[in-house]
């Protein structure tokens, strides 16, 4: 079982910048694929970014298009999120995920993802 652990979350002001880490334990980072999720109060948890195990291919949603950048480091075990001109409506707990299967497709999908973090708090004020 792999544990993903979370940073970089905080209080900011809309238009500033926060960038989220999340750290791997073990040899059970490579050749996964890595997602980033965000569920806001009363609302059910969402798809943010993805990148491929290989980290050539990523995907982000519309609403965080050319704002939100996911990264990885394979030799750190690290995956990243670097959140510029962020807004109120950002405001959520960020969760970050490993993929089920290794070397595949990536996913939108929460249940292709087996393996989750404990999440962080991104708080936009306006």
């Amino acid at each position: 079982q792999v544990q993903l652990v979370e940073s970089g979350g905080g209080l900011v002001q809309a238009g500033g910048s926060l960038r989220l880490s999340c750290t791997a334990s073990g040899r059970t980072f490579m050749g996964y694929n890595m997602a980033w999720f965000r569920q806001a109060p009363e609302k059910e948890r969402v798809f943010v970014a993805a990148i491929s195990f290989d980290g050539t291919s990523t995907s982000v949603i519309d609403s965080v298009e050319g704002r939100f950048t996911i990264s990885r480091d394979n030799a750190k075990n690290a995956v990243l999120l670097q959140m510029n001109s962020l807004k109120p409506e950002d405001t959520a707990v960020y969760f970050c995920a490993r993929g089920s299967r290794r070397f595949s497709s990536y996913s939108t999908h929460a249940a292709r993802y087996d393996n989750w973090g404990q999440g962080t708090q991104v708080t936009v004020s306006s």
